[in-house]
């Protein structure tokens, strides 16, 4: 069931003060808007991309939102609650996770770091029970219960740092980088994972990501912020045709060639010995173009590379778009 005021921001600012050298033994203050008046509405139970470059202000909004910092301005709601005010019961409504740092404890085994977040939550021991049962299911964890945190990889580290955040059943799950680094078989299973407790639970989902292949398997609704203001709120596929985005094919010959030139739909952008990149639409199927490359050239192999957020956004701002 939605709820459009689930999560509230309305003209949300924060401000820090910087001191920056100015001369041998001067320092000067400087303030640093990090997030400039935004204003947005989360239902509950959405899954949403919150997308931006580095530095754009994804990371301190995060923070606002679970009351680690305090806003400069604005207003600020979670589930009706000030975070900033009342963080210590909002705490028990969120689930959080930081893909560069972990929630749970370097030299224990997870099984033991997951009996910790049970009693910091006082979470019942049934419910427990039944939560860690299903996310060791779903994230394949069995076999890692006994391991250090310490000797995981980064990806069974992420997938047990989200199953820590999910044994208290919060209401709204935050997600900043949660894929970062994680190869391509754990990535599968965290997007698996994320769709199944948002559609069984309702767990309404905000996704801070650099990989549009996230935000392409898990969200309807994309929210682009740069410079600490939103420029885009809607469909991944809106934001695309407001950028103009382009996917690439990477195409590895047997040799070197002149550049591909008889590929319907597609052209290339830059050739390098026997490797050529071609430009095509995010609109279009790979598939046609991969065929006519396979038919006509003596093909050792290919990828395909999806636009990065900061490409999309340069080209928004280049055609004025999305301010």
């Amino acid at each position: 069931m939605s709820d459009d005021g689930f999560i509230e921001l309305d003209g949300v600012e924060k401000v820090f003060d910087v001191r920056r050298k100015a001369g041998f033994l001067r320092r000067e203050r400087h303030r640093v808007r990090a997030v400039d008046g935004i204003g947005f509405r989360v239902g509950r139970g959405e899954m949403v991309g919150y997308i931006g470059p580095n530095g754009a202000g994804k990371s301190t909004t995060i923070k606002m939102l679970t009351g680690i910092l305090t806003p400069s301005a604005g207003r600020l709601r979670v589930a009706g609650i000030d975070p900033s005010r009342e963080r210590a019961g909002l705490a028990h409504r969120i689930g959080v996770v930081f893909g560069q740092r972990t929630t749970l404890w370097w030299d224990l085994p997870l099984r033991d770091s997951y009996g910790l977040v049970r009693r910091m939550y006082r979470v019942p021991e049934a419910r427990y029970r039944a939560n860690l049962d299903r996310c060791v299911e779903l994230l394949d964890l069995g076999a890692l219960l006994d391991v250090p945190v310490r000797q995981l990889s980064l990806g069974q580290r992420m997938r047990g740092d989200i199953a820590a955040a999910l044994l208290h059943d919060p209401e709204v799950l935050y997600l900043d980088e949660p894929t970062i680094g994680l190869d391509v078989v754990s990535k599968a299973k965290v997007r698996g994972f994320l769709r199944e407790v948002n559609a069984e639970r309702g767990t309404t989902v905000l996704l801070t990501t650099h990989d549009l292949t996230d935000i392409e398997q898990l969200c309807e609704r994309v929210m682009v912020i740069d410079h600490g203001r939103l420029v885009h709120d809607g469909g991944l596929a809106e934001l695309h045709a407001a950028g103009e985005s382009e996917r690439t094919l990477v195409v590895d010959l047997e040799r070197e060639l002149p550049p591909i030139e008889d590929v319907p739909g597609a052209r290339t952008v830059k050739v390098e010995g026997p490797r050529q990149w071609l430009a095509f639409g995010t609109g279009q199927s790979a598939a046609p173009i991969v065929a006519a490359v396979a038919e006509r050239y003596p093909l050792v192999d290919l990828s395909v590379r999806e636009p990065d957020i900061e490409d999309v956004i340069a080209r928004m701002y280049a055609g004025g778009k999305g301010l």
